[in-house]
C-alpha cells in the first residue's frame, strides 16, 4: 500500500471511529480534552505502523486497544493515581485498571449521547458548545466547522481549545442530564446533531460528496433524543427532517460517486419506509400546536419534495412560503438564498435572480460557493450562458469538495 493510499484510508477510518473512541475514553478518564489527546495518540501510532504493517482487519478495535493502553499508562503516571489508591482503600468507588478494561471492552451504549451533552454544558458559550461537539463527534476539522458557520478558522480553533480547558477546570461530569437540565442543553444538542447530519449529507471537503455514516449516527442520536424528550416538538421536527433527507441516499450519487441533484434523482428509488417514518415524526412535531420551529419548518419543506412523485409536481409556492416563515424564525443569509431558489422555481428565474443579486453584498456569503452556483443556474435558465459559465467557475474555485468541484466545472462546460 502506498503512503498516500494508506493516509487516505486511515483518514476515512478515523472519521468513522473517532467519535466512539473519544466517547469511550471520556467515560473512562472523565476528561473530554484528555480523551481526545489519548485518541489522537492512537491515531499517530496508526499513522506510523499501518503503512508498513497494513490496515488491521478491525481497525476500530485496534485503535480502541491502543488508546486503552495509553489511558492506562496515563493513569499510572498520574499523581492522582496514589490518591485514588488511598480512596479505594477507604471504600470509595473509583476506577482501577480492571474498571478501565471493563469500560473499554464493554458496549459503547449511549456514550456518544453523553459526550454531546457534556460538550453542550451551560458553562460553555453556545458557539463553543457546537464547535467542540462537531470536532469530537462529527470528526470535522476546524476548517470544516469554520466553513459551516462562515467564520474564520482561527476563531473556531480558539473556541475549541478554550472549551476543553473550561470543561476540565469546571470538572464537568460525563453524563446525560434529565429534567430541566436536559431542556437547558437541548437546543445546542439539536444544533450539533443537525450540523453533523448536514456534513454527512453534503461533505464540506474531501473526495466524497456523501458521508452516510455521519448521517446515520446523527439520525440514531436524534431517535434516542426523541425517546428521552418526547414532549419537545423540535426533537421530532429534527428527526423528521433527517428521516426524509435520508430517504434520498441511494439516489444522491451515481455509480461513480458523482453527485446527482435533487431534480434529477429517480424518486422511485427513494426509501419510502424512511419517508413514512419522517412524515409520522413531522405529524408528532406539528401536534404540539403553536408556531413551528426551524427544524419542523425544514422538515415541512423536505416533506414537499418527498410527497411529489415527480419533480414537476413539487409545490414550490408552498416551499417558498415555508422558507419565508423560516427566515422569520431563524434569519440567515443561507435561508434567504434558499428562499430565492424556491421563488425562482415558483415564479420564474428572473424573480429569483433579483433576490440573489441583493444577497451578493452579504459578508457571510462572500466565500460561500452556493451563491455563485445558484446565480449561474438562474443565469443559464435566462439564456445568459457566458455569465452563467463564469459563475459556475467561481463556485468551483470556492468549494473544497472534489465531487462538487467536478460537477460545477461540468456545468460550466455545458454553458459553452
Amino acid at each position: 500500500m502506498t503512503d498516500s493510499l494508506a493516509g487516505r484510508t486511515i483518514d476515512a477510518i478515523w472519521r468513522i471511529e473517532s467519535a466512539r473512541l473519544i466517547a469511550g475514553l471520556a467515560r473512562m478518564v472523565r476528561d473530554v480534552g484528555l480523551a481526545e489527546d489519548l485518541a489522537q495518540d492512537a491515531l499517530v501510532i496508526a499513522l506510523e505502523k499501518w503503512p508498513v504493517s497494513g490496515i488491521p482487519d478491525n481497525p476500530g478495535a485496534w485503535l480502541m486497544t491502543t488508546a486503552k493502553r495509553r489511558a492506562i499508562d496515563n493513569l499510572r503516571r498520574s499523581k492522582l493515581r496514589d490518591q485514588k489508591y488511598e480512596e479505594i482503600g477507604r471504600g470509595s468507588e473509583l476506577y482501577s485498571e480492571d474498571d478501565v478494561n471493563k469500560a473499554m471492552d464493554g458496549e459503547v451504549g449511549d456514550d456518544l449521547l453523553r459526550l454531546i451533552f457534556t460538550s453542550c454544558h451551560p458553562v460553555l458559550s453556545q458557539e463553543a458548545r457546537v464547535a467542540l461537539t462537531l470536532r469530537l463527534l462529527g470528526g470535522l476539522t476546524t476548517d470544516e466547522i469554520a466553513r459551516a458557520f462562515l467564520v474564520p478558522e482561527p476563531t473556531v480553533a480558539q473556541r475549541i481549545v478554550r472549551a476543553k480547558k473550561t470543561l476540565s477546570a469546571e470538572r464537568v461530569g460525563f453524563e446525560a442530564p434529565a429534567g430541566e437540565a436536559l431542556k437547558e442543553r437541548l437546543a445546542a444538542v439539536l444544533e450539533v446533531i443537525y450540523l453533523m447530519f448536514n456534513e454527512g449529507y453534503s461533505a464540506t471537503s474531501g473526495s466524497e460528496w456523501l458521508r452516510p455514516t455521519l448521517c446515520l449516527e446523527a439520525l440514531r442520536l436524534g431517535r434516542i433524543l426523541a425517546e428521552i424528550a418526547p414532549g419537545e416538538s423540535e426533537v421530532h421536527g429534527l428527526v423528521a427532517l433527517m428521516e426524509l433527507q435520508s430517504s434520498r441516499f441511494r439516489t444522491r450519487v451515481g455509480t461513480g460517486g458523482e453527485p446527482i441533484l435533487l431534480m434529477d434523482q429517480n424518486r422511485a428509488k427513494w426509501d419510502h419506509l424512511l419517508i413514512r417514518r419522517g412524515l409520522a415524526a413531522l405529524e408528532r412535531a406539528r401536534a404540539f400546536g403553536g408556531l413551528l420551529g426551524p427544524y419542523t419548518l425544514q422538515a415541512s419543506i423536505s416533506a414537499c419534495h418527498a410527497q411529489a412523485t415527480v419533480a414537476a409536481n413539487t409545490d414550490w409556492v408552498r416551499i417558498a412560503a415555508l422558507y419565508e416563515a423560516l427566515s422569520r424564525v431563524q434569519p440567515s443569509a443561507i435561508v434567504e438564498l434558499n428562499r430565492a431558489v424556491a421563488i425562482a422555481m415558483a415564479f420564474g428565474p428572473a424573480f429569483g435572480l433579483q433576490l440573489v443579486e441583493e444577497l451578493a453584498a452579504e459578508p457571510a456569503l462572500a466565500t460561500y460557493y452556493l451563491l455563485p452556483s445558484v446565480r449561474g443556474d438562474l443565469l443559464f435558465k435566462l439564456g445568459r450562458a457566458a455569465e452563467a459559465r463564469e459563475q459556475f467557475e467561481i463556485a468551483a474555485s470556492l468549494t473544497r469538495n472534489e465531487r462538487e468541484r467536478k460537477l460545477l466545472l461540468r456545468r460550466a462546460v455545458e454553458c459553452g
